[in-house]
């Protein structure tokens, strides 16, 4: 096994083997508890398959550390690889960019933060390795940004041509019909499996190119470049692709890892403002999880955030990123820890199926799923009133619902929630708060009285 001092992936097991001297991760005598120490300042990471058999995983914070309860086994890993809290946002020179890596061994890659990253060519052919290159867009973005990061991708690089396809905006065309169209443009252009895929957009955009980059050829390179706060703080980092269905969203599609992600934050200039509070959700969501210091910089500083101050966003998405490159480089696959950054997701999920794709922003159905799973968690006991309150006060000042629309019902809750991909073996796990603000559950073991209470308390029927 390598050293703590420079190993970069660590499989922890329950095997006999850890209680080896040389060994950086050790178990109290008498005890379940393992302690992973970390010398190194690059996450560790655990493979996903450890998770795979636990019913339920909570995610707590103790004394600065990220502490994962899988059942009776608890992991302790220490939170220095990144900073945890910063007592303001930084001030250096914005055309540097912050970068955050998300460490998965060799499919390893980088995010790159700042302002006017687009006018910096480099960032992004340093990650194309063909000559070919297929932008991904939509009708709404192409006319502010294609011909900038076409430029970025070609200027200064006569080898390298690009094409785009530029599909219909919108939640509702996140289906197979509209993905067929970026195959369609990538065989009439006679693309090769050295090409590269850019997601030039939202979560819709870059979950379609990612699907797509994953399904071409079996598998080509891909670049995100999100141009939404959802995008940016979530769903372009971690690899999550795919298109909805009918019964169900984002039940079609694959882990496919991009070879960067670039956050230009000036894109945000251009972003309506319902979808900048759609992907404050998000960020939210980070604080209540894992990161109580986070949560507490978001109740002084959304003001400025709703003002787009560039400052607050620039920080808000860093420490987002950082949140989530942390999560996934632990559990890739969403075996189990990594199901805890869906907080209010299960409830969202069935609004936006049940109510019509599209008809609210993924980050309002999720800031009133939030609420629902925060009401089932003060239900069951396990979190106080005055956390209920903070996150009502938190999404009410970004302006996003604490209740789901009035047509939804108990029953159709139910209905969407049953085909849910966190369903296993016909038990329906939900991630609930439970403790101190900052801790969570992954869990299907509560009591079911607690999720009626909660459905019946939101809906009329």
């Amino acid at each position: 096994m390598a050293s703590a001092a420079n190993a970069s992936s660590l499989c922890l097991s329950l095997k006999s083997s850890i209680n080896s001297s040389s060994s950086p991760v050790s178990r109290s005598s008498g005890s379940s508890d393992v302690y992973l120490r970390l010398k190194n300042r690059s996450p560790i990471s655990l493979r996903s398959s450890f998770f795979s058999n636990s019913s339920s995983i909570e995610l707590n914070q103790v004394n600065n550390k990220c502490l994962v309860n899988v059942n009776r086994t608890q992991f302790k890993t220490s939170a220095s690889s990144t900073q945890v809290m910063e007592p303001s946002p930084s001030k250096a020179n914005s055309r540097v960019p912050t970068i955050v890596e998300v460490d998965l061994g060799n499919r390893s890659y980088p995010i790159y933060i700042g302002s006017g990253l687009l006018d910096q060519p480099e960032l992004l052919q340093r990650h194309v390795h063909g000559k070919r290159v297929l932008v991904v867009t939509n009708n709404t973005v192409a006319p502010l940004y294609l011909d900038k990061v076409v430029d970025a991708l070609t200027r200064g690089n006569p080898n390298v041509s690009a094409e785009s396809v530029i599909l219909p905006d919108g939640e509702k065309y996140k289906n197979m019909e509209t993905l067929m169209k970026v195959f369609d443009k990538a065989i009439e252009s006679r693309l090769d499996r050295r090409c590269t895929f850019v997601a030039l957009g939202g979560g819709v955009i870059g979950d379609m190119c990612g699907y797509a980059a994953a399904s071409f050829l079996r598998g080509v390179n891909f670049i995100q470049i999100p141009t939404t706060v959802m995008a940016q703080v979530d769903s372009s980092v971690g690899g999550k692709t795919g298109i909805n269905h009918p019964l169900g969203k984002n039940l079609i599609g694959a882990f496919y890892q991009p070879q960067c992600v670039l956050i230009d934050t000036d894109t945000l200039n251009t972003l309506p403002d319902r979808e900048l509070a759609s992907g404050l959700a998000e960020v939210i969501k980070y604080g209540l999880i894992r990161d109580a210091e986070f949560f507490r910089w978001q109740e002084n500083n959304m003001p400025a955030l709703m003002a787009r101050d560039p400052e607050a966003f620039t920080y808000a998405i860093k420490r987002s990123c950082e949140n989530k490159a942390e999560v996934v480089a632990l559990d890739e696959k969403e075996s189990g820890l990594r199901a805890t950054l869906n907080l209010g997701h299960t409830f969202g999920h069935a609004i936006e199926t049940g109510f019509g794709y599209g008809q609210w922003l993924h980050g309002e159905a999720v800031a009133a799923g939030m609420v629902m799973a925060v009401d089932m968690s003060r239900r069951l006991g396990w979190i106080d009133d005055s956390i209920v309150r903070r996150v009502h006060n938190i999404l009410e000042q970004a302006k996003l619902p604490t209740a789901p629309p009035v047509t939804m019902t108990v029953e159709m809750f139910k209905s969407v929630m049953a085909v849910d991909k966190k369903v296993a073996d016909g038990l329906l796990r939900l991630i609930l708060l439970k403790g101190p603000l900052g801790n969570c559950v992954f869990t299907g073991e509560y009591d079911r009285k607690a999720l009626d209470e909660t459905l019946r308390a939101f809906c009329k029927s």
